[in-house]
């Protein structure tokens, strides 16, 4: 019923008004009253078009989903427009998200959406703001198991921190937004030049531990594998303890949406699925066992069952990713979970 309704809709053979009374009643973590559902569903037949191209020429969609659309996309970028209108200045809106989850996927819809309904919208992520190659190399000849960039260390939180700063400030002049290249030097990646951006309204700030926190070094003498040896402690408590340079980062952010596989474990998976299509293109990639060993890695650095399950409770939304790759409950804060 929802999918025929909203598709009569975008046809325009039933007014948003009278289309209303043929939704279904549902729970949902978002605002579902009659003028909430109008204003959607009005918005939907507005921003359907354009969405549809940016889907297709960006993210290669034959489609839109329908149904995602209308349950996720469009009441989270009216929720994080309404935290625009509420603050005097521009926002930062976090977005963490593993391999796999979606979390580029989503800052781009939610940046097309925002940008019709007249928000000037920038994206960053913290790959972004990786050091330089050259501090790098010296960072991993000083600590070798650095060998892989994305751990906590990895990264110039202080560049983070201005570029965040400069954005709440809602500068006149221009922000200059970092942006890296992974394929400079053989795939390790260098900072290339930044993006000037004016007239920021939202900045959607994403990254695969955006807004975690240090823990109790104590949880570490029961991690689960891969942290096993003494070694694997040692590099888990050392992250740890690098987290607390990117504290004045994550206190910059105006809100938080984590998006939280079912299974943490299917980001190796993902990580599979999308090595074995850079194959079939002709790519080069790796073996089963060099994403093992890659994902286990980051495991080690921040294992998602020690780092996530503090957020799950404390972000604005917690999105549930399906073993597909699509969303499946949403829980807003201190709610229970709904569909």
């Amino acid at each position: 019923m929802t999918l025929s309704t909203l598709q009569a809709v975008l046809d325009g053979t039933i007014a948003p008004a009278a289309a209303i009374a043929q939704l279904p009643s549902e729970t949902s973590a978002f605002d579902q009253s009659p003028g909430a559902q109008q204003r959607r569903l009005e918005r939907l037949q507005t921003c359907y078009p354009q969405l549809q191209q940016v889907c297709a020429a960006t993210l290669g969609w034959s489609g839109v989903n329908l149904e995602t659309l209308w349950r996720l996309w469009l009441p989270l970028a009216e929720q994080i427009a309404e935290l625009r209108q509420r603050c005097d200045r521009p926002i930062v809106q976090g977005f963490l998200g593993g391999q796999g989850t979606g979390k580029t996927t989503l800052t781009q819809i939610l940046s097309c959406l925002l940008g019709q309904w007249g928000y000037g919208v920038a994206t960053l992520s913290i790959d972004d703001i990786y050091k330089t190659y050259g501090d790098r190399q010296q960072l991993q000849q000083a600590d070798p198991r650095l060998r892989w960039r994305g751990p906590p260390g990895t990264h110039d939180t202080d560049t983070g921190i201005q570029v965040l700063q400069q954005v709440r400030a809602g500068q006149s002049e221009p922000v200059l937004m970092p942006r890296f290249d992974k394929s400079l030097h053989g795939g390790m990646g260098d900072r290339i030049a930044p993006e000037p951006v004016s007239n920021i309204d939202i900045l959607l700030f994403e990254g695969w531990f955006v807004g975690m926190r240090p823990l109790d070094p104590a949880q570490f003498d029961t991690a689960p594998p891969p942290i096993v040896t003494e070694a694997d402690r040692a590099f888990a408590c050392d992250c740890n303890d690098r987290l607390r340079d990117y504290l004045p980062l994550w206190d910059l952010l105006d809100g938080l949406i984590v998006l939280h596989p079912v299974d943490y474990r299917l980001s190796k998976q993902w990580r599979q699925e999308a090595e074995q299509k850079m194959k079939q293109q002709g790519r080069s990639g790796m073996s089963d066992e060099e994403i093992a060993a890659f994902v286990e890695y980051f495991w080690t650095a921040l294992h998602p069952e020690l780092f996530l399950p503090p957020l799950l409770n404390t972000a604005d939304f917690v999105i549930e990713v399906q073993p597909d790759h699509t969303p499946g409950r949403v829980q807003k804060s201190g709610a229970t979970p709904s569909k």
